[in-house]
């Protein structure tokens, strides 16, 4: 009954409030290239308030990651969807979005980097508190937001949601800023089984803030509604798991609220 009324309450609150919510093409740059993001608001709202990264899939900045943004506008943060890529640049098959995401993943210091344009971008939006900001990712996405808590970002919170867990830069004591939150699909295949525990063990002896939630029965991108036809399009152990999504969403959403209360 109390995850019936979580997903009720979610549905309705975030209708209600998506009206006002207010979406904007941005520009930023990281070296030589050219990022293309989108920020959401409520414009609403008066006064500087939290602000939230949000890292796409390996699918790159799509749809998906816009609307999480305006979700989190409609719950009164305002909110990057970043680009990880370059250029905007997406993918529509699993052999591109494989090749994006290892570029960035090859080139660590280069991602690092384009993650902090985003932060500072977003720092500098009229509608920002520059003290208080936190990430989330999703897939690809949710593995770069630990790493980039891993490297001590000056960030809040972060949030993983079917993101990978192994890492060439554990985390170490004294460097992590983030309190961290993983939110895991417990037969998502992409996440080897031994990977939980060494990553626990990460956590705890870097003595980290951190908790690790796992749903029972939900795979790999159990956020996106799209993704059981990308799983069935390309063969992948893909699938949309709405319980799941709404109670790790709702979850991240008090997480962000205990952070910014305290």
């Amino acid at each position: 009954m109390r995850r019936f009324i979580v997903l009720i309450l979610f549905t309705l609150l975030a209708n209600a409030a998506y009206s006002a919510v207010r979406g904007e093409e941005v520009t930023y740059q990281s070296g030589d290239t050219r990022m293309q993001g989108y920020i959401a608001y409520d414009d609403a709202l008066t006064g500087p308030r939290p602000a939230v990264l949000v890292v796409h899939e390996w699918w790159g900045h799509n749809e998906y990651a816009r609307k999480r943004a305006r979700l989190l506008a409609a719950m009164g943060y305002t909110a990057l969807a970043v680009d990880m890529y370059g250029e905007g640049k997406t993918a529509d098959h699993p052999k591109d979005a494989g090749r994006f995401a290892g570029e960035v993943r090859k080139n660590m210091g280069a991602a690092t980097e384009r993650f902090q344009a985003a932060m500072g971008l977003l720092r500098e939006h009229p509608t920002v508190n520059p003290e208080q900001l936190s990430a989330i990712g999703y897939c690809f996405g949710g593995g770069l937001v630990l790493e980039m808590a891993r490297r001590g970002l000056d960030l809040d919170m972060v949030a993983s949601f079917h993101g990978s867990l192994g890492t060439d830069m554990p985390a170490k004591e004294d460097q992590v800023k983030a309190r961290v939150m993983v939110y895991h699909g417990a037969d998502d295949p992409f996440v080897k089984p031994e990977q939980i525990p060494a990553f626990k063990a990460e956590m705890e002896a870097a003595g980290i803030d951190y908790q690790f939630i796992s749903y029972p029965g939900a795979k790999h991108s159990f956020t996106n509604p799209d993704a059981d036809s990308f799983g069935k399009q390309f063969e992948l152990p893909l699938a949309y798991d709405l319980e799941a999504d709404h109670l790790s969403w709702a979850d991240m959403l008090e997480q962000l609220s205990v952070t910014y209360s305290e």
